[in-house]
């Protein structure tokens, strides 16, 4: 276990320094100087003396190595410069907005959790019922649905016309389940169907008709046996969803008035703040990079397989 740990720290680090290459190459490989886009998409007029004073001031006019270095030694200390739109410093303002997409993010998971696990496993087990075919046509529907529409189906359902949630807003628990569910729904049919599926084929596994044989019980066999063989594919999924959750909730918290980093990104985009981009694509990336590296250990430690297939 130790090795694999090690070899798996070893790609989180190179997988770490590529990042900081990607986030530091796109902002210079966009089109038009990151000053003067941002001053034309907010139409604010200048002249040459004052974009050459603004990049002086940004280090801009320095070589690339130089801003790389530069900017990489305050990443490491979590800084990424100031906002071009408010001269705020980066790092805490995506720190304020994290907070806000965090919470949405982490009850979308547990919704997606609490939904799909049973409904995946309970469709497996009555494979071919009125349960299971009504379960697949529920999730075929959810799935063909985009998920601004969902949200705004269920302003009008939950919130609208039977007024059991509030209608948008934040700072209370009422306030998160509405967003949440929507940005889980958009999740919850892909994760339902992996359940199934990969439960479907563990039941005809020798293994499982031979438990049947020892006289073990359904239930033991369906939590100890099948489910748990289905877990390493379902936590690597869930991992790589946590990420796209936090990173991808921008349209939700649109549609909801959600003050999170999504809405917050979308006017850095139109701002052209390119600070802002930078330390989000660093954010997320080092988020996603950390959860699969746990991801992979969860695995690793479920499955004695996966690592002693590495060491051989």
């Amino acid at each position: 276990m130790a090795k694999y740990f090690l070899n798996r720290f070893f790609s989180m680090t190179i997988a770490m320094i590529g990042l900081t290459l990607i986030a530091f190459s796109l902002m210079r490989i966009m089109p038009g100087d990151p000053i003067e886009s941002y001053y034309m998409a907010n139409h604010i007029p200048v002249t040459d003396e004052i974009l050459e004073q603004a990049r002086e001031e940004q280090g801009l006019d320095k070589p690339l190595l130089t801003q790389y270095v530069t900017w990489l030694g305050g990443v490491l200390k979590f800084d990424f410069g100031t906002s071009y739109m408010n001269g705020n410093a980066v790092s805490e303002e995506l720190l304020s907005y994290f907070g806000v997409t965090t919470q949405l993010a982490l009850v979308a998971f547990l919704l997606i959790l609490v939904i799909s696990i049973p409904l995946g496993i309970f469709s497996a087990v009555k494979k071919g019922s009125t349960f299971d075919n009504l379960t697949r046509m529920t999730i075929f529907f959810i799935a063909s649905m985009p998920s601004f529409w969902l949200g705004f189906v269920l302003i009008y359902v939950v919130a609208f016309k039977l007024n059991l949630l509030p209608l948008m807003g934040w700072g209370n628990l009422d306030a998160i389940i509405l967003p949440a569910l929507t940005l889980a729904l958009a999740n919850v049919p892909f994760y339902i169907r992996m359940i199934r599926t990969n439960m479907i084929e563990q039941m005809d596994k020798p293994f499982i008709t031979f438990a049947r044989a020892r006289g073990i019980s359904e239930s033991v066999i369906i939590r100890k046996h099948i489910f748990k063989a289905t877990l390493t594919p379902f936590i690597t999924s869930l991992a790589m969803t946590l990420g796209v959750l936090i990173g991808g909730a921008a349209i939700v918290e649109i549609i909801f008035s959600i003050p999170g980093i999504g809405r917050y990104i979308v006017t850095a985009i139109t701002a052209r703040d390119y600070n802002v981009m930078q330390g989000f694509i660093m954010i997320i990336g080092f988020f996603y990079i950390i959860i699969n590296f746990l991801a992979d250990i969860i695995c690793a430690f479920i499955d004695p397989r996966i690592r002693l297939k590495e060491e051989l």
